[in-house]
């Protein structure tokens, strides 16, 4: 429409008119300069009372030239008259110069008759028009560049490790960056103290007003303007006579008064959590309405940092007090765990001592065992056994090892600590300052106490008639080798030894009758038979407690092994007689143990070989193998129908409830049988098979029985032949290394790969690790398995990390085991000559809380060669956050199971939160993070958005052999080339 002509005012035919006003038009800049050429060539538009407005927002921001006081009425009816004429209307008194059917609009207005006005002015109009909206969009695409960097520096610094002061002084720094800021604070509104808290104060005027972290209640600053922002709800901006007019009641100035003030209140959810505020003083800078929408978004970003830098501080805290809870939980749990050690053991050595009285051994033989078992429970290096005489008038020494002393022959009853151990009948622990007191008061001789010796414990041998001796331990080094709970250990002890000695006592007692009785044999018949038979209860008894358990009174393993050995012999002459054997385990027996007590644990047992013994007939055994292990021998049966019927019979019997501790239970069992028939090779072998018939009736789900058959033979055959085809691997360097890269998730860059053990089988191919790795650690190899493999992988990976990338080796917790394992690693990677800056260890959590301590300390040596360590399948074991932060971890691996529910597009917000609580603790700890098992574009873009930076999967590659990646190395480095 810029073109048309209607009418002519002044006919422009000459020439030179006309190249000077094209001259002139060409030279305007702007759309005013060109405003002012077309008005001085056309004069009487003044006089017509013309006005040209345009826009490049049409119809906001309109220009008019010249400046007319009506010139808001002609914008309107220029509105008008637009829609009109883009529909084919026209107007007398307007002219469009310039329409793009958009927004950048140019026309004219005349009160009277408008002219026509030559094309030319219409389209370099245009021109300008268009430009100036190119300069428009380019200084609003500036701004937004702008407030975009400040956001993202905002955001950073809420994920970054900046204290709260330096973060708060970067978001001064980037405000500034957006408006005048010199004068600036934020402060945070508490709604149940009603108070503002003022994180960060910045004025150059009233510097000592306020310094950081005052809290001022609202009532000291009341009607003041950040009063006001924050009863108010809303943004205030301008002089103090404007915010006058802009607030809801009086104003009150608290400081200097500025001469232009800018606030923000920050809002969550309509509730007003603290104010942003900048000011000058100067009066030469005033804030525009733009700015103040600025500073309301920028405040809007200013409260999430704040929140994320709080909510991240609280978690900190959290962790952390997690972490001693846990500590605590772990330090009673040790504690516990050392009693019971500490009770197995001491009822051990009784045990052991108890048996010693049995067997047919020297007294000098006797005294050396006793004193080998007293040394495995305290330190016995100096330790003695005194016996008193029967009138007490001498002590003698029967056995003795110590360092220094060497006389120890018997001598009269005197003033020594043995003796005041005699008269007490007590046991006493003796420091220097005890025996100090103790010489004092007359209870030891100075000349029979040692002065080289530092602590001295002694337990009474009790009998029967009184005290019968004394068993002694001493130190002459440490102060504090003994205490308390050694003299308690060291009398339970004495007891037994006392027994024993009795026993024994009797024992030799009993061989001098023998003795006699044989000398007068003919005179003393009767009484020699006596003695004899006296002698067989005594062995009868003994025999049965070799022979029997002491708990429930049943059979025990030994006498077990000797009645199948017997019906063995028995099947072996007669093929048409068998016998059947069940191998039952009580479910869950250790949940009483754990929860009731042993001592209700002892009560069950009881009650359970009670049932079990009126499950069977007259010739048949229940006898109790170790802890809820029974077995029941099944005398002439060949039928496993039969031995089916008797299972099923246990089952029933064992489902009533029982009392124990006081509470009622029920108990279910597993149950294994085996058969035998004339083709049992030993009572192993038996025992084996209804053993395997039990682990499978287990696996299944507990309280049933499984007969064993020839399936679960070929089963054990085949993993005996697995084991053999790996030793022949081992021996014929079968196995070698994959590599699965490390990728970074926004360009997909190799920064490492993960080493992964492959078995490369002679018929069946490559073989993943999967069907061979358990077979491998029940059989020991692993260890083996796992030295090749790290020198093969080190040997291959040497190229691949000349990059600057690394590589990780799968570490089995046998290794740990081993107090050299670092040593041993550490002279391999030096033979093989790789960079140990470019290896990382990858361990499971079952591997670190395996025994923490060591594997710690293991991993901090590995740290300071410069071998970093990485956690793999996070998630899966044990670990909480709170165990992680203890271990020197340079990586953890996110495990596949929290990344496989984003294969497709949706929500799992459970896997959502572990992940973004394992990406905060990474962060926390300064580890880096890798989500394995990544096999999907959706899930790459999922954990990204979560600020997950590195990923593994298939997604991104399979493992392949190193001379594989080699290649694709140089593929790519040829395509970046021909780039």
């Amino acid at each position: 429409m810029a073109g048309r002509r209607v009418g002519t005012i002044r006919t422009i035919d000459d020439s030179q008119h006309r190249a000077e006003l094209t001259a002139r038009l060409l030279r305007a800049a702007s759309p005013v300069e060109l405003a002012a050429v077309l008005f001085d060539d056309m004069p009487w538009l003044r006089q017509r009372g013309a006005c040209l407005q345009w826009s490049t927002r049409w119809p906001f921001d309109i220009v008019s030239y010249p400046e007319h006081r009506d010139a808001a009425a002609i914008a309107a009816s220029a509105m008008d008259f637009l829609h009109d004429a883009r529909a084919g209307g026209q107007s007398a008194s307007m002219r469009v110069l310039h329409d793009d059917g958009d927004s950048t609009v140019a026309i004219l207005h005349c009160a009277l008759d408008c002219p026509v006005v030559d094309e030319s002015i219409g389209m370099r109009l245009g021109e300008l028009l268009r430009l100036q909206r190119m300069r428009e969009s380019l200084a609003r695409l500036e701004e937004a560049e702008k407030l975009q960097r400040s956001l993202y520096a905002i955001a950073d610094m809420a994920g970054s490790d900046l204290e709260m002061p330096d973060m708060l002084r970067g978001l001064h720094r980037i405000v500034a960056d957006l408006m005048y800021a010199e004068n600036f604070y934020i402060a945070l509104y508490d709604r149940e103290r009603d108070s503002l808290r003022f994180l960060y104060f910045a004025d150059v005027v009233d510097q000592s007003l306020l310094v950081e972290e005052d809290e001022v209640p609202l009532a000291q600053i009341e009607r003041g303007l950040t009063w006001h922002l924050v009863r108010d709800r809303r943004p205030l901006m301008g002089s103090t006579e404007e915010l006058r007019r802009q607030v809801s009641g009086p104003l009150r100035l608290h400081g200097t008064d500025s001469s232009d003030w800018l606030g923000v209140p920050m809002m969550r959810e309509g509730v007003v959590q603290g104010v942003v505020v900048v000011q000058s003083y100067t009066g030469q800078r005033h804030y525009t309405t733009a700015e103040m929408s600025l500073l309301a978004f920028v405040a809007e970003h200013i409260l999430t940092a704040l929140e994320r830098k709080r909510g991240r501080a609280e978690l900190e805290q959290r962790v952390i007090e997690r972490t001693q809870q846990l500590e605590t939980a772990n330090r009673e749990l040790r504690r516990e765990v050392s009693e019971r050690e500490r009770g197995e053991r001491l009822q051990a050595a009784l045990y052991r001592i108890a048996a010693l009285a049995s067997f047919d051994e020297t007294s000098e033989s006797f005294y050396r065992h006793v004193h080998s078992i007293v040394g495995e429970l305290i330190d016995a290096r100096n330790f003695y056994i005194a016996l008193c005489a029967h009138d007490d008038a001498s002590v003698t020494f029967p056995y003795a090892a110590d360092q220094y002393e060497r006389d120890w022959v018997p001598r009269r009853s005197g003033r020594g600590l043995t003796e005041y151990v005699l008269r007490t009948g007590r046991p006493q622990l003796v420091d220097r300052v005890r025996m100090r007191q103790l010489i004092d008061a007359g209870e030891v001789d100075p000349a029979l106490a040692d002065g080289a010796t530092q602590v001295w414990l002694g337990a009474p041998l009790l009998g029967v008639d009184g005290t019968n001796g004394v068993v002694a331990v001493q130190s002459y080094e440490a102060v504090n080798a003994y205490d308390e709970r050694d003299a308690e250990l060291l009398t339970f002890v004495s007891y037994q030894i006392a027994s024993s000695l009795q026993r024994r006592h009797a024992a030799e007692l009993l061989q001098q009758a023998n003795a006699e009785l044989e000398k007068r044999v003919e005179a003393r018949t009767l009484e020699l038979r006596e003695q004899i038979s006296v002698r067989e209860r005594i062995e009868a008894q003994l025999q049965h407690q070799v022979m029997h358990d002491a708990l429930t009174r049943l059979p025990n393993r030994v006498y077990l092994r000797d009645r199948i050995e017997r019906a063995l012999a028995r099947v072996r002459r007669d093929a048409g007689d068998g016998f059947g054997l069940l191998y039952i385990d009580i479910d869950r027996f250790k949940l009483v143990n754990d929860s009731l007590g042993h001592g209700a644990g002892d009560e069950m047992l009881r009650e359970v070989a009670r049932r079990l013994a009126f499950c069977v007939r007259e010739p048949d055994t229940v006898a109790r193998l170790a802890g809820d292990e029974f077995v029941l021998l099944l005398e002439h049966v060949v039928q496993p129908e039969t031995a089916s019927r008797v299972a099923q019979r246990v089952l029933e019997a064992l489902e009533a409830p029982m009392q124990v501790a006081g509470r009622e239970l029920r108990v279910s069992a597993s149950i294994g049988i085996a058969m035998a028939t004339g083709t049992c090779a030993s009572a192993d072998r038996i025992l084996h098979d209804a053993d395997s018939a039990l682990y499978r009736a287990k696996s299944m789900g507990r309280n049933r029985f499984v007969l064993f058959d020839d399936a679960m033979h070929e089963t054990a055959m085949v993993v005996l032949d697995m084991e053999q085809a790996l030793r022949r691997a081992l021996a014929h360097d079968e196995f070698m290394p994959y590599f699965q890269p490390l990728v970074r998730l926004d360009d997909e860059r190799i920064v490492g790969y993960e080493a992964l053990l492959r078995w490369r089988h002679p018929q069946r191919g490559v073989i993943a690790p999967a069907q061979f790795l358990k077979v491998a650690e029940d059989s020991g190899l692993i260890e083996e398995i796992d030295w090749r493999q790290f020198r093969l992988a080190l040997e291959a990976g040497r190229e691949l990390v000349r990059d600057g990338s690394f590589i990780t080796l799968n570490v089995s917790p046998r290794l740990f085991q081993h107090n050299d394992f670092d040593r041993r690693l550490l002279e391999l990677i030096d033979e093989v000559g790789f960079d140990r800056r470019r290896l990382r260890l990858e361990v499971t959590e079952g591997t670190l809380l395996g025994d923490p301590v060591a594997v710690a300390a293991t991993l901090q040596r590995l740290r300071d060669a410069e071998i970093e360590s990485a956690l793999d399948d996070f998630g899966t074991g044990y670990s909480s956050l709170g165990h992680v932060h203890h271990f020197p971890l340079k990586m953890i691996k996110i495990d596949r199971s929290f990344i496989t529910p984003f294969a497709a597009a949706g929500v799992a917000p459970r896997s959502s939160a572990v992940i973004e609580a394992i990406l905060a603790l990474g962060n926390a700890l300064g580890a880096e993070i890798v989500a394995e098992g990544i096999e999907t574009d959706h899930q790459r873009e999922v954990l990204q958005a979560m600020g997950c930076v590195y990923g593994q999967g298939f997604l991104f590659a399979h493992p392949e052999p190193a001379e594989h990646w080699l290649q694709e190395r140089i593929r790519r480095a040829a395509l970046a080339r021909q780039a």
